[in-house]
């Protein structure tokens, strides 16, 4: 018998990294409600009562001859901030939707990017990459949701509590809120939980017996083994009133490992949020992701890594790697070659598949970019698990 303990955290929308990516997904969701195709690289950094916003975007409504972003849609862009702001809960001194001073310093995309990603008439499948890089996708049939049980955990236990907390029955909780989920294993099987640590916002008000005892019920809730007292941290340091980017400056990308698999599945460094779908570091990390859920999900594998690589400017990836780590019924080499005949790994083939080119990435900003629900809007089809006749063809 293996036995160890494996820790992953999340982190709610209030923290300040997370209303980075929040913002930056609703600048890219402004754009393509405008323009489908419209280009985007926006990157957001939070502190006491400011925003900057820095980055390129292209786009029929959006940029003129001359790639200046319109008035207007700076104008809308502002508007977007604040009800983002609003949304997530932050009426407070050191961080008001109001009384923030947004500085925005977004521009035209580089014509030297351009030109490798535009495929020009009639010749969309040869759409290159909008850059290099190396991407990851992962499952596992230990949860509901095909995810690793450590960040399955620890985003219920925010989203529980983020419940709560928008509720009219709110206690005393602020938006800003983390939790750390530690759970033992033997043989590689979640067997019961190590320690539980959950940190939380709060009024100057809320005492904290009360404050632990709502964390404590909701810790119970969610986890299917029993946590004992002294195995529950909440807010170790006593007081944590000041939150948010009053608290500690915030930037986009920041939480790569919360957004997608906890650290029980390799990284490859890029961050999602606020880019469109032509950059690979977002598109190619949903296409394995569904390419590995699928996998999982049609019973090929009980656990499934791929990894995606590609060259700025070109279509093709320039490598597909497997790992079933010893649980699939195919080898991992029949699995690639079944990807390979079932779906084109291209750009312009990813966010045709998967319908990318919609406004459906706010959502995506908390909780996780994997292991969620697909919407009939459109939002997380990367979550689907409609691949798995088409593979049949080839594995079966």
């Amino acid at each position: 018998m293996t036995k160890y303990y494996f820790t992953s955290e999340s982190v709610s929308e209030g923290h300040p990294d997370k209303i980075c990516d929040r913002i930056s997904d609703e600048i890219l969701d402004l754009c393509l409600r405008k323009d489908p195709f419209a280009r985007v690289a926006c990157e957001t950094l939070a502190t006491t009562n400011h925003i900057t916003l820095a980055g390129e975007i292209r786009g029929n409504g959006i940029t003129d001859e001359n790639g200046n972003i319109l008035e207007a849609v700076k104008s809308e862009m502002d508007q977007v901030v604040r009800s983002a702001v609003k949304e997530i809960g932050y009426e407070q001194n050191g961080f008001h939707y109001k009384n923030l001073t947004i500085d925005n310093r977004l521009h035209g995309q580089s014509p030297d990017i351009a030109q490798g990603v535009d495929g020009g008439s009639g010749k969309h499948k040869e759409e290159g990459a909008g850059d290099q890089g190396i991407m990851f996708g992962f499952a596992t049939n230990e949860t509901e949701n095909y995810m690793p049980p450590a960040i399955y955990y620890s985003h219920r236990i925010l989203q529980e509590l983020s419940i709560i907390r928008r509720s009219p029955k709110n206690p005393g909780f602020g938006p800003d809120m983390k939790s750390q989920v530690t759970l033992e294993f033997v043989n590689h099987k979640a067997v019961g939980v190590g320690n539980i640590v959950v940190s939380t916002q709060h009024t100057e008000e809320f005492e904290y017996d009360d404050l632990r005892n709502v964390v404590k019920s909701v810790v119970d809730d969610v986890l299917p083994w029993p946590v004992q007292d002294e195995n529950l941290f909440v807010n170790p340091t006593g007081k944590f009133v000041i939150g948010g980017p009053d608290g500690d400056a915030g930037l986009t990308g920041r939480k790569i490992i919360v957004d997608t698999y906890g650290g029980s599945a390799p990284h490859g460094g890029g961050a999602f949020s606020g880019k469109d779908p032509t950059k690979v570091d977002r598109s190619a990390a949903y296409i394995a992701r569904y390419i590995a859920k699928n996998i999982v999900a049609g019973g090929w594998a009980e656990q499934c890594m791929i990894q995606l690589s590609y060259a700025i400017g070109v279509a093709k990836p320039m490598s597909i790697f497997v790992d079933t780590y010893d649980t699939g019924t195919a080898s991992d080499e029949r699995i690639i070659e079944a990807i390979n005949k079932s779906i084109d790994l291209s750009p312009y083939g990813i966010r045709t598949h998967l319908q990318l080119n919609k406004p459906i990435y706010a959502l995506t900003s908390s909780y996780g970019h994997f292991g969620r629900t697909p919407t009939t809007h459109g939002h997380f089809p990367w979550e689907k698990n409609d691949l798995i006749d088409e593979l049949k063809k080839h594995l079966d």
